[in-house]
């Protein structure tokens, strides 16, 4: 549109980070690997968690869809840790088994820490382990085995050909598993990283920087309209319930919407991209420990 000589550039609509559909692109892409490498994921899942049960529906169907062989193991809430580190050390040294996954939460008498650390770096999937954890400072190069949620988020963003390079880059959350890896992945990629938390002072003024906003605090309507610069690239992580059931995120959705260059949704944004991370280590995990000389 021209105007006396002057010519207006409006802004591209907004657009949806659609994890569901890649994660089923990407899972299909893994059944050559699977069929070659034959990996078998196992699951270890205490009590009856209704969300974990939700979780491991999602990864059974998942690895049918990519051809991967599945085994759930299910123990009561009242196991021990030595129990279920036992268990763990059984699957450890199963040659038939490429990947183990322990379903989070856990009862509250079991450190989570003592139980990640049991698990085989090589059969560690959700790349929760310090071993793998630890490689992926190195570089992208070294990012065998991340972890799922943040390997299924820069995997959204390079699907829709975002620019992360020379990107500010602000993630609100610092957990072991989403918040501090991801933050150290967006830096392997040469982002200007700021990582938020509940002790950050005056969130706003930093998320207003962000030209990719990642959300993953668990606090429904914590990022709203106002806090978020126009043409922002938002990632929500967030899962939560609604009074009415409902599931939503972090980010109000509806409103920061209209501001947003992209923007994935909740739920079929991240959670999807999460399952189909998980299958691709675990084709990755199989290679590599059939390739072991």
């Amino acid at each position: 549109m021209a105007l006396d000589g002057l010519f207006f550039i409006f802004p591209s609509p907004m657009k949806i980070l659609d994890g569901k559909a890649l994660s089923e692109e990407l899972i299909d892409s893994a059944k050559d690997e699977a069929t070659k490498w034959k990996p078998k994921l196992a699951v270890i899942l205490v009590g009856e968690n209704p969300a974990s049960l939700v979780y491991i529906k999602n990864k059974k169907k998942a690895c049918e869809r990519a051809g991967i062989e599945y085994e759930e193991r299910r123990f009561p809430d009242t196991i021990t840790q030595d129990q279920l580190i036992s268990e763990i050390e059984k699957i450890n040294t199963d040659d038939g088994i490429s990947g183990l996954i322990v379903q989070l939460p856990l009862p509250e008498h079991i450190q989570v820490p003592l139980v990640i650390r049991a698990i085989d770096p090589k059969k560690d999937v959700d790349g929760f382990h310090a071993y793998n954890l630890g490689k992926i400072f190195l570089s992208p190069d070294f990012e065998d085995l991340p972890p799922a949620t943040p390997s299924g988020i820069i995997r959204l963003l390079d699907h829709y050909d975002i620019p992360i390079r020379g990107q500010e880059a602000v993630v609100v959350g610092h957990s072991n598993h989403v918040g501090k890896p991801v933050s150290i992945m967006l830096l392997n990629r040469n982002a200007t990283v700021t990582t938020c938390h509940i002790h950050t002072k005056d969130l706003k003024s930093h998320t207003k920087r962000a030209d990719i906003l990642i959300v993953a605090v668990g606090k429904a309507g914590l990022i709203t309209a106002d806090m978020v610069k126009k043409g922002a690239v938002v990632v929500d992580v967030g899962i939560n319930r609604t009074e009415d059931g409902k599931l939503c995120g972090d980010v109000d959705f509806e409103n920061v919407s209209k501001k947003a260059s992209f923007i994935s949704p909740v739920p079929g944004g991240v959670g999807p991209m999460t399952v189909a991370a998980l299958i691709l280590n675990t084709v990755h995990a199989a290679k590599r420990q059939n390739l072991k000389p």
